[in-house]
């Protein structure tokens, strides 16, 4: 029979009280999208939040300091989820740099759709943040931008794209990703999630890609 170590039962508790932290921060964040959408970053009170969260102020308290750090903590979550999922789906997709590119920008849509609410908050209310805040966000926003950044150039070394400006072309990307929460209420009476992707990386794709090449790509050129 395998023996419990004296450090096990520790372990395990401690990886509970990890999951409750976090279980308890996501209902708060996820509370204060809500309440942001309907009142503003100003206007949210503390107890406004409790309430929406079903939980106490004083347990707010406990996770944020004050409203700029759970609007911080808003926008944190919204860039990790960026970060984590990214690559796998890139990774994927094989070795073919433009494929991974043409994946991780897919992804990227799927995760503004899934956090409508929030990408729109983060537009509207980051100017609020300190100028503390305000850097954190920047340094998140370019190591999100990493594994796209990282496809295009290896694509531009393996001679299938033009040589281009690294960084304009991956934040016009993120900036198309972006405006399909921004610009949905145009945008998705016209076009389905994958339609939009699909009508978006033409638009990329069509002038990057080098012509001997695009034969390979007509699935993605359309």
């Amino acid at each position: 029979m395998a023996r419990t170590t004296e450090t096990g039962p520790a372990a395990v508790d401690e990886a509970v009280r990890a999951v409750r932290v976090s279980s308890r921060r996501r209902q708060i964040l996820d509370a204060a999208v809500r309440v942001m959408e309907r009142t503003g970053f100003h206007q949210m009170s503390m107890q406004a939040l409790a309430d929406e969260a079903q939980v106490s102020v004083g347990l707010i308290y406990k996770y944020f300091g004050g409203k700029e750090d759970v609007l911080l903590g808003t926008i944190v979550g919204i860039l990790d989820a960026f970060q984590d999922m990214l690559e796998p789906a890139m990774a994927g997709a094989g070795d073919d740099p433009v494929e991974r590119f043409a994946a991780g920008f897919r992804r990227y849509v799927e995760i503004v759709d899934e956090n409508l609410d929030a990408v729109v908050l983060t537009y509207r209310e980051s100017r609020t943040l300190t100028p503390a805040g305000r850097a954190r966000i920047k340094e998140l926003e370019i190591s999100t931008a990493a594994p796209l950044r990282g496809a295009l150039a290896d694509a531009i070394r393996a001679g299938a794209v033009a040589d281009v400006d690294v960084d304009l072309v991956t934040f016009d990307a993120m900036m198309l990703a972006h405006a399909w929460a921004l610009k949905r209420w145009h945008f998705s009476p016209r076009w389905t999630l994958g339609e939009y992707c699909a009508a978006q990386l033409r638009l990329l794709l069509g002038g990057l890609i080098v012509p001997e090449h695009a034969p390979r790509y007509t699935h993605l050129l359309g």
